[in-house]
């Protein structure tokens, strides 16, 4: 793929030179291994899993794990056009070169994107079909929560990991090199990959197409039980990890704990990752301390499936977010739960911004809400709220879902009703600005619900439609949605059989891909692909009888039946059933907690739960919001806008940094590049000055942008530090910490240089490298341009059309050798892309035709 950067769309995504990536020698290494994440670049580098699966295999010298994300439509057709295969980042090694191919399938949406990148990658895409040679294709495995069901996608897997992947992907790749030297078949490792704990192998179980169920083939493996980290101070953490250009997260996620004991019911996670465990304050500001110097980012972000839960929250909170702010570093706490932080992280946070807040309520109605055991009572959100308005909080997100257990409409009309609530919460000289997101339920595999009916798409739809004609009446209400389709789609894939892989195979080869995203669904390849295999959608989203086989039922998250089952009845009775970390141990067979008693007698009822969580959640705050004589909620008097520091906009040193961009880094962006550099000059521990305002930003220039794939060996930045230095301190300070084929040439100190100065002159050379049949003419093309007194270009800009006679900018261009020229630009009167204009004067070239690197500047 490396060859044809140029000619893909943001070509960065395929660079695979992002700070921290790991580089070996191959010829050093047994086992080459590829993490691949079935969506694009920008998801996938958000997701923390695959970084820590980096992290620790790369530890291991004889193993060398590289990247691989899915590539949009377009890259993927110039690949195509070009015969060239897909390939990981770091190496730009083809996909069925390498000995083991592990996916990340975080949902189901994503099935036909995994057999799209086999397709890209020339692996066959049924397990069945790549032979009993175990060297002849790589290990096509998966992991992730869907592996607790994801028999849709059972044939095109050899195997899949339960659980966390941390310790058994070591163990199924020491295996795998064992296997690999003492000459095993496939089926042979797969055999014997059976008996480590968390591996299914869905070769070794047989489908029977008469009632649906799964028959093993041995009789000492007939279930396969989720993996589980004990401890999370042990588990491994990765404190320096690739950064990405670009991520719908770019920032540091510091995982703070793993797993949820709210027992929501309809919460597939809060099943999937239990049982609750904690990192400890101090191994967490440890990691804090190294992994914001080895990523320079400036966001942090706690990550736990319940982040308020988190038993030392305070603690930790308080005192990182001092360090952070000396920094510049933001703070953010998502996951939060009404009631679950007190009214000094709530200023403090008020303190860094005050973006909007996000709040999941789930159902309108306490009755629902009881039904799901959401365990939050309406008093508590309300009083959340009025918090959230007395530190200076505007908006409110609120998450509901439609079409759970029992709903009717008029827990719909509650959902209003609830919103309106919300938005007068702080009285009525002011209103919140609310905003409703609802997505419609999918009963999901391990969870109470898994039993449930899910809305067919008419009622999905149907039902949307009635909440927009309610909101449409509404002042500071607003109302989004989830794409029913996906959801209708996701139900039928979340708790389906193996029947739907000839399915998703089918639906793949029709063009399905991109699930996920809105620009690439469409229904139709889906509905024709079931379809044609005899099935309808309703087989898989029906409600299922209580003794029926479930396709999942040979796959054990921890969780028992039985106790699901039992949480399925309470539901239906409208009992709470309590967090066990504070209450009754339910039996639910994750843990050992509470085997020897019967459970019954501890179990309370829900009137008598709920006064208590009201009296925690009222003493989980500092006190209550004031209030004036009419009601209206007073602001804090903190309910400023955060000021910067005084020692933050100190101007104690100017410098411009020149440095080159060279080989992979040309395809980097302006944008980008700024970015980069932020975070350089934090890793460096250089002191940036920052600019004033409500989101201060570091005082940095750039000279003027630099076309995406010329190279350059004179380009620079200014920065201002808030601390003395001398530019041989800020050289040695960077030194080292640019990405591949960047490199700091030296540093320059300003002096009494306020504005920004931008050079007129460049020199560039422009190397011909397209086939020598066009050779002839792409030189002729320049002789024709010498000989004219003008060349006016019209080009489409967002004010219309612009003409320019761009023959003045050229001040000289002669050959060097029989390859290249070298060209002096002038821009004293208007810059105009040098990698354009070489297309204007040779309109019949392309981009693999030439190539070209900016050698100098000079200002006036």
């Amino acid at each position: 793929m490396r060859q044809l950067l140029s000619l893909l769309p943001r070509p960065s995504r395929y660079a695979g030179i992002e700070e921290g990536t790991v580089t070996k020698d191959p010829a050093t290494v047994d086992m080459r291994i590829g993490l691949a994440f079935p969506d694009m670049y920008e998801v996938g580098m958000s997701y923390l899993g695959q970084k820590i699966l980096y992290g620790v295999l790369n530890q291991r010298p004889e193993f060398w794990a590289e990247r691989v994300y899915t590539p949009c439509t377009e890259a993927a057709d110039i690949l195509r056009t070009h015969n060239a295969p897909l390939c990981t980042l770091e190496s730009d090694t083809p996909l069925k070169d390498l000995d083991f191919l592990g996916f990340s399938l975080t949902h189901e949406l994503c099935y036909t994107n995994v057999l799209y990148m086999l397709d890209l990658g020339g692996i066959p895409l049924r397990a069945a079909d790549r032979g009993d040679d175990l060297s002849a294709w790589p290990v096509v495995a998966a992991g992730g929560g869907c592996t607790l069901a994801a028999e849709p996608v059972a044939d095109f897997f050899d195997l899949m990991v339960l659980g966390e992947g941390e310790e058994v992907m070591l163990e199924v790749l020491d295996l795998q090199n064992k296997a690999r030297l003492l000459g095993w078949s496939r089926s042979q490792f797969l055999y014997e990959a059976r008996n480590i704990p968390g591996i299914y192998v869905p070769s070794l179980f047989s489908y029977n197409s008469a009632d649906g169920t799964l028959t093993p083939k041995h009789q000492d493996y007939t279930r396969v039980t989720r993996r589980v980290i004990p401890d999370m101070d042990t588990a491994f953490f990765p404190a320096s990890q690739p950064v990405p250009f670009g991520a719908v997260h770019n920032r540091l996620a510091l995982e703070i704990g793993r797993g949820c004991t709210r027992g929501c019911r309809f919460c597939q996670a809060g099943i999937i990752y239990r049982p609750a465990r904690e990192r400890s304050v101090d191994h967490l500001q440890n990691l804090l301390e190294e992994c914001l110097a080895s990523t320079g980012y400036d966001e942090l972000s706690f990550l736990s499936l319940s982040t308020g839960d988190f038993s030392a929250l305070k603690t930790l909170f308080m005192s990182t977010v001092d360090r952070c702010a000396k920094e510049q570093v933001s703070l953010s706490l998502p996951s939060l739960r009404v009631g679950s932080i007190d009214d000094d992280i709530m200023g403090r946070m008020a303190e860094i911004r005050r973006t909007g807040a996000t709040l999941a309520p789930e159902a309108g109605s306490q009755r629902l809400r009881d039904v799901i055991n959401k365990g939050i009572t309406e008093e508590a959100l309300m009083l959340h709220v009025q918090k959230l308005f007395q530190h200076g909080w505007q908006q409110v997100k609120l998450y509901f879902m439609i079409g759970l257990p029992t709903e009717t409409y008029e827990d719909l009309d509650a959902i209003v009703d609830l919103c309106r609530k919300v938005r007068g919460a702080a009285g009525r000289v002011r209103r919140l600005q609310v905003t409703a997101a609802i997505s419609p339920f999918v009963p999901k595999p391990h969870t109470p619900f898994q039993w449930e009916r899910q809305l067919t798409l008419p009622e999905i739809r149907e039902r949307i439609q009635y909440l927009r004609d309610a909101f449409k009446r509404e002042k500071s209400m607003k109302m989004r949605w989830h794409e029913p389709v996906m959801s209708a789609l996701e139900g039928i894939f979340s708790r389906g059989d193996r029947r739907l892989s000839g399915v998703v195979e089918s639906a793949y080869r029709k063009g399905a891909t991109f699930a996920s995203w809105v620009e690439g669904l469409s229904l139709d390849p889906w509905m024709q692909a079931m379809e044609e295999h005899g099935l309808s959608p309703d087989e898989y989203t029906r409600e299922r009888a209580a003794d029926e086989p479930l396709p999942w039922d040979h796959l054990h998250s921890g969780t028992t039946k039985e106790f699901l089952a039992k949480e399925c009845e309470r539901a239906y009775a409208m009992k709470i059933t309590e967090d066990c970390r504070y209450g009754a141990c339910r039996l639910c067979g994750v843990c050992d907690v509470g085997k020897k008693e019967s459970g019954l007698d501890r179990l309370t009822d829900t009137t008598s739960y709920r006064n208590r969580l009201n009296r925690q959640e009222r003493d989980q705050q500092a006190h209550t919001p004031l209030t004036d004589e009419t009601g209206n909620v007073l602001p804090s008097a903190k309910n400023e806008p955060p000021k910067l520091a005084d020692e933050l906009k100190v101007k104690a040193g100017h410098f411009r940094v020149w440095y080159s961009k060279e080989d992979r880094a040309v395809v980097l962006s302006q944008l980008e590049l700024q970015s980069l550099f932020e975070r350089v000059m934090r890793k460096a521990s250089l002191p940036m000055t920052f600019s004033q305002g409500f989101h201060p930003l570091p005082l940095i220039s750039f000279g003027r942008a630099l076309p995406v794939g010329v190279a350059s060996r004179a380009e620079w930045f200014s920065i201002y530090l808030r601390t003395p230095h001398t530019a041989e301190q800020v050289r040695q300070a960077l030194y080292g910490k640019l990405p591949a084929g960047m490199e700091v040439l030296f540093v320059e100190e300003l002096f009494n240089q306020k504005k920004v100065i931008q050079s007129v002159t460049e020199t560039y050379r422009l190397d011909y490298t397209g086939p020598e049949e066009k050779k002839a003419a792409f030189f002729a093309a320049w002789e024709a341009f010498r000989n004219l007194d003008e060349l006016v270009w019209t080009r489409e800009t967002k004010k219309g059309p612009r003409s320019t006679d761009i023959r003045p900018m050229f001040r000289n261009f002669s050959m060097i050798g029989g390859t290249s020229m070298a060209l002096d630009m002038d821009w004293s009167q208007q810059y105009l892309s040098p990698l354009a204009l070489v297309k204007v004067i040779v309109p019949d070239s392309t981009i693999l035709d030439f190539s070209l690197i900016k050698l100098s500047q000079e200002f006036e």
